[in-house]
């Protein structure tokens, strides 16, 4: 029904196009047909004007003998021609060559050179034209123009003499405007835009229409979609003209247009109607459904409600309950409506309270916050509500009665209570750990948060003691003293990073507790939304005696093991003194007989004087070293040369070489940086790895050719970390699987007499320098030709460097 409007107004619509459309195709095919009528009659007229002019050239050749070929003779004949022929500008005559022999100027050639006689023709077009019609042996048409925008006007040239083999040619030019003139009747040129176009369609002679230019009005916009045109070839030109005829657009009759514009302005007007009625059809029904759906909406919502929706007028009966109300209750809608105070829902026990709190919110004393109530269903169970009141007000503004919401609250309750009981276990467990955790916010001395043992180690309740263990610890996320802070806020003085990411976990010792405290902080968002850190700390008092004591034994065991390497060494030790003090005797010995018996002089005194210094001195360095290695001393790192450590491990460690007759061979790359490492420890490693590496070697019993060890020091890169690698390679028999697997464990040893800790405390101070340990075989082909112990040490960040040389020994 409601579209009924709208098909009448399309019907109605499409019945006057219709009509003004048939009327409109009428016209314009009795105007197509006219134009093609007059344009067929003005081509045949134009072709047999051109036709006409052929045969009177071709009959004016016929007659042309040779002996007339003077100028004069040539333009009187030519003369007789202008009298019947306006269109044709100039006649010349050409020889085979194509040199004029003759010409005469008929009419104005509007600025086209004549041929002269001798002469060739002077436009690019007229020698195609000329070079055309002697291939073809043809009479030949062309539109020439010399530059685009210029007259134009038609050639057309006649081979003379035998049809195989021309002697001469007969050239004749056309004025094209005179053409259209004398050839199509004046009515025409009344009617029609008349033109003549080149075969890339620009108009070279007459009058084109552009139909862009033409000021169209608004009622004729529909039929200026439609023109008539005549477009034909001229056949007798080899179709390089074509005839253009485009009729000019009259404008209708004032009676038309009358007509048009009546018949347009009813049916708008009825339009408008039938339009406005379906629109106002429309937004009636639309109304209606806007209501109908707002209705079913306010319903729904009300039906989905968790809340129980209760209505009472000023007398306190109840008018309105939702279905939530009565499915809380157990009450249908149809019994609770109308119920007056007490109400079917109400508590026995109650009823004197409900009584009061109702008398109270109709005298417009609501609770701000309502009020909580027990509430009887019908099976006589009860549960817990919390009600709200409020005026209704009408929509006259005025109060019609009271509307109240009822919540079951009796989960939520439950929740609470499970809640509370989780946070008392909470507190609970954290009281009972030995371990202090303080929360306190940015900036303020409050203490959020704090568990039984930090209120035992701080008595007082603010954040003093939470404040003294952040300061000694300092912040997460803090950065180290002396370093840009790049990656901190310039504005608050906190790192930009995510804050609840950022922890620290730092060592303290409190003088006020005598305790040594580890402390983990870090920040958090508090419930409150403020933000906070949380310090957890624990007490490591015993953990660090421990540490202490256990420091202290492994500086004894280093101690005792560079007792033990100098026990084994003993022999070779006293060997290596015995060899100065031996001279030292023979020198005194030898200069006390020669004095006895005058036989030396002071010059020969002095040099045995000094070789027996010289002894001395060396009997006292090896006792120097001996003792500075085996001093006992607490761990001292310093900066130390590399060359200078290997150097003094390799003078004590080559006594023991020289006895076990094994040859030691030492690399240092010059320029390598300084170490700060305890210088003794690294030296220790080094002479247990190389004395190892000369029992190896003579425990294997091997020739003279492979008693040596190599020693090679260098810089490497380990672990992504630039490092100084120290290599000992000896040619012994190698290692076991067995031993290789065990090879760094304490107390593990395949000597008869070892204890097993050398190596392993080895790797202890290899570690403790931050570095590595490691052992393995040297394979030639499948068979073992040694062993390779290699450990390396880190590079400090700014090494010291120097020239890049080599020390080898």
């Amino acid at each position: 029904m409601g579209l009924f409007p709208v098909l009448a107004v399309l019907l109605f619509a499409m019945a006057v196009v219709a009509a003004i459309s048939y009327l409109r195709m009428e016209e314009m095919q009795a105007e197509q047909q006219s134009v093609q009528r007059d344009g067929e009659h003005s081509r045949q007229r134009v072709n047999l004007r051109l036709a006409e002019r052929q045969e009177q050239l071709q009959k004016f050749g016929r007659e042309l003998q040779p002996e007339l070929a003077s100028p004069a003779a040539f333009a009187d004949r030519v003369s007789l021609l202008s009298l019947d022929n306006p269109e044709v500008l100039d006649v010349t005559w050409l020889n085979l060559d194509g040199k004029a022999r003759a010409s005469k100027e008929m009419h104005d050639t509007a600025g086209y050179p004549l041929p002269r006689p001798g002469m060739g023709l002077p436009l690019p077009q007229e020698q195609v034209l000329l070079d055309e019609v002697r291939k073809s042996r043809q009479a030949r048409y062309v539109v020439v123009t010399r530059h685009e925008g210029e007259d134009a006007f038609l050639a057309f040239m006649l081979p003379l003499g035998q049809r195989d083999a021309p002697d001469s040619f007969l050239y004749a030019r056309y004025n094209l405007s005179s053409l259209l003139y004398y050839a199509i009747p004046s009515d025409v040129f009344a009617s029609y835009a008349v033109s003549l176009m080149d075969a890339h369609k620009r108009v070279v002679a007459g009058q084109s229409v552009n139909p862009d230019d033409e000021k169209i009005a608004w009622w004729q916009l529909w039929s200026s979609m439609h023109s008539s045109v005549y477009n034909a070839p001229l056949a007798t030109v080899d179709n390089v003209l074509t005839l253009h005829l485009r009729a000019y657009r009259a404008s209708g009759s004032m009676t038309n247009r009358g007509l048009f514009l009546l018949v347009l302005a009813l049916s708008a007007l009825t339009a408008w109607m039938l339009i406005a009625n379906w629109l106002h059809l429309r937004r009636r029904q639309r109304s209606q459904q806007e209501l109908l759906s707002e209705t079913s909406f306010r319903r729904a919502m009300e039906n989905s409600l968790v809340i129980g929706m209760r209505a009472l007028d000023l007398d306190g009966r109840i008018s309105y309950v939702n279905s939530a109300f009565c499915q809380m209750t157990g009450w249908s809608a149809e019994e609770l409506i109308g119920q007056r105070p007490p109400y079917s829902f109400w508590h026995e026990d109650d009823h004197t309270r409900h009584h009061r709190i109702l008398s109270k919110t109709l005298q417009d004393q609501i609770p701000q916050g309502g009020y909580v109530m027990r509430v009887l269903r019908k099976n006589g169970t009860t549960f817990e509500a919390r009600i709200y009141m409020s005026p209704l007000i009408g929509v006259d503004g005025r109060q019609t009665g009271w509307m109240s919401s009822m919540t079951d609250i009796t989960e939520p309750n439950r929740i609470k209570r499970q809640l509370t009981n989780a946070y008392e276990r909470f507190t609970r467990v954290l009281d009972a750990l030995d371990v202090s955790i303080s929360v306190a916010p940015l900036g303020s001395k409050e203490l959020l948060f704090a568990n039984q043992a930090y209120r035992h180690w701080f008595t007082d309740d603010n954040a003093a003691g939470h404040m003294q263990m952040l300061t000694k610890a300092g912040s997460p996320g803090a950065p180290v003293e002396g370093v840009a802070r790049n990656g901190e806020d310039t504005l608050a003085g906190l790192p930009t990073t995510a804050l609840q990411d950022a922890s620290n976990n730092t060592e303290i010792y409190l003088a006020g507790l005598g305790k040594w405290i580890e402390v983990r902080s870090r920040y958090l968002e508090w419930v409150d939304g403020r933000l906070a850190q949380l310090v957890v700390a624990t007490d490591i008092t015993a953990r660090r005696q421990a540490e202490e004591q256990s420091a202290q034994h492994e500086a004894r065991a280093q101690a005792a093991s560079r007792l033990v390497t100098m026990g084994e060494m003993a022999s070779s030790v006293a060997h290596e003194l015995n060899q100065p003090l031996t001279a030292i005797n023979n020198y005194c010995n030898g200069m006390i007989s020669r004095l006895r018996n005058g036989q030396i002089d002071q010059e020969a005194l002095l040099g045995a004087l000094d070789k027996t210094s010289r002894q001395a001195q060396r009997a006292g360095q090896i006792i120097q070293r001996i003792r500075t290695f085996v001093k006992r001393s607490t761990p001292n790192y310093s900066d130390a040369d590399v060359e200078t450590m290997v150097v003094e491990a390799v003078e004590l460690a080559e006594i023991e070489m020289r006895r076990r007759n094994v040859r030691l061979q030492y690399r240092v790359e010059r320029g390598l940086p300084i170490l700060r490492v305890d210088k003794i420890l690294v030296e220790q490693v080094l002479i247990n790895l190389l004395k190892n590496a000369a029992e190896a070697i003579d425990l294997a019993g091997m020739l003279a050719e492979r008693r040596h060890v190599r020693l090679d020091v260098s810089t490497a890169v380990r672990e992504d970390r630039p490092v100084i690698e120290f290599s000992i390679e000896d040619q012994g028999s190698g290692l076991s699987q067995e031993t290789l697997d065990h090879l760094f464990e304490a107390f593990y040893t395949t000597k008869a007499e070892g204890m097993g800790i050398g190596l392993n405390l080895c790797r202890s101070i290899v570690e403790s320098h931050q570095g590595r340990l490691m052992a393995e075989n040297i394979y030639n082909d499948n068979m073992v030709t040694g062993c390779r112990f290699t450990f390396w040490l880190p590079i400090p960040t700014t090494p010291v460097s120097r020239d890049s040389q080599t020390i080898t020994s």
